[in-house]
Order: C-alpha cells, then structure tokens, then sequence
C-alpha cells in the first residue's frame, strides 16, 4: 500500500489522524516521520507543522483479504473467503463460498484456474519468497482430479487395445501432473507432453517393449514368448509350439506323399 502524507500539529496528532483516514489502529500504522514540527514563539509565530508519512503495517492475510473482497465487489459477486496461510511450507489455501459457484469454477475450471493466476500473482509482489496458491470452491479439485485419473485409466486401456497413441485436450500443468501420476506404475503404457502453452497436452503412447510384441501370436520380434498376450478367458494360456515352420511344412510333405501312395494301391 502507498503512504499517505498527514499534517498535525504535533506527531502524535499526525499519527491519530493517520489511523482515522487508514481505518486502522495506531498500532497497525507504518510511519515515518517527515518534520517534528514547532510551536513557535508564544505559540503564534514561526509555528510549524508535524508532517508525517504513513500506511498501513503490511500482513499478507489482512492484504489478500482486503484484494479479494474489492476484487468480488468489481465482479458483483457475493463470495465468502477463507484463506489458510502456512507460512512454513510457504502455501496458502483459498476456498470460495457462496450461492453461484458455479461462475467461478468456469467451464472446465478455466475461470478458478485465472483467479488462482491472478491471485498469485499479487501475493507474491508481496512477498520476498515465493507463495504457492490453491483455490478451490465446492471441493472442485479434487471431483476434477478423480475424473482426470478415471480418463486417465479408460485412454490407457485403449491405448493398449488398439496399440495407437492417444493425445488429450490440452490442460494446465496440474492437471497434466495427475493424468502423469495416475498412468506412472502402469506396466503398458507411457505419458509425455508435447507443445507450448496453453496448448500443451498429454500424449499416452504404448511402452516400447510392447509396441515391439504381436498382439495375436503372444512372441515380440525377439520371439520371445508373451504370456500375457496369449491368453484366453475360455481356454486358459495356449501352449507354446514345440516345432518350428520348417518342421511343419515337412509335416505336410509327408502327408501328401502317404495320400500318393494310398491312391496308387
């Protein structure tokens, strides 16, 4: 907040006046004093002023309070603010209630996620060290995130079904941590992140060594053998072939030649 410049005749009139244009204890008040002032002689001549400059004394809660609420009354909005502030972990919780949420939350969060943005933004000109802010209202984030987690799981087993990647909308940073989170310990699939802000999105793709398998014959191009693509829910694990190409084309020959000779008898 900037300093106000007060006039008295004396600094202790000055701060007294100070704290009645601040709307704030004289204890709350930031001042520097400009001149002592003087009372002159006999108290008429050569008198001068006490000048000093004040403000309020800077609290980070008092002062995204105070934001928050000009903020709501330039939206028209009717919203009851509750702010938590760790000062030790450095983050600050935010939690919005009122009758019409729903405007602030937005399509798809987009209209919190600004206010979350804009929010930051003035706490940490504040600030000395950087403040992390949440915003939320109506437990939104986290019904976001178990969607996100729940697209996450469904694209993933589609992914490995049709062994083609699958690119989502994009999203902001948080909300691509938890499709990241979510797919981490998946044993198929991969996540990455492709373009630039705000288009960046999420990319699953199927992990290289099961790009690698044939998705009918249970073998990769090791021919290795791959139980888990071998499996049948009616008929169990098909069994491993003991013979190879060769062999049964040879199988085959004999056949032929045995039929030959029954038809020459």
């Amino acid at each position: 907040m900037e300093y106000i410049e007060v006039s008295a005749k004396t600094v202790e009139d000055a701060i007294s006046e100070a704290a009645i244009k601040l709307e704030v204890p004289s204890d709350k008040l930031e001042y520097e004093v400009i001149t002592e002032g003087s009372a002159g002689f006999l108290g008429l001549i050569g008198s001068k002023p006490a000048v000093i400059k004040a403000r309020k004394k800077f609290n980070l809660l008092d002062h995204t309070k105070d934001f928050l609420a000009r903020l709501f009354k330039a939206m028209n909005v009717s919203v009851n603010s509750t702010v938590d502030y760790d000062e030790e972990n450095r983050t600050m919780n935010i939690v919005f209630d009122g009758e019409d949420m729903g405007l602030l939350i937005g399509k798809r969060g987009q209209t919190l996620d600004s206010l979350q943005y804009i929010i930051s933004l003035v706490v940490n000109k504040e600030s000395d060290s950087y403040i992390r802010i949440k915003v939320d209202t109506e437990n939104y984030r986290e019904r976001r995130k178990a969607t996100l987690e729940n697209l996450a799981k469904n694209l993933a087993y589609k992914v490995k079904r049709t062994r083609r990647p699958v690119s989502l909308e994009p999203m902001n940073p948080y909300e691509r941590r938890v499709i990241h989170s979510a797919l981490q310990n998946d044993r198929y699939v991969e996540t990455h992140s492709e373009g630039e802000e705000p288009y960046r999105k999420v990319v699953i793709t199927l992990k290289k060594d099961y790009r690698e398998r044939s998705p009918r014959s249970g073998y990769n191009r090791e021919n290795r053998y791959n139980r888990e693509n071998n499996y049948n829910r009616e008929r169990g694990y098909r069994k491993e072939r003991s013979y190879s190409r060769e062999e049964e084309i040879d199988k085959i020959a004999d056949n032929n030649e045995n039929n030959d000779s029954n038809d020459n008898v």
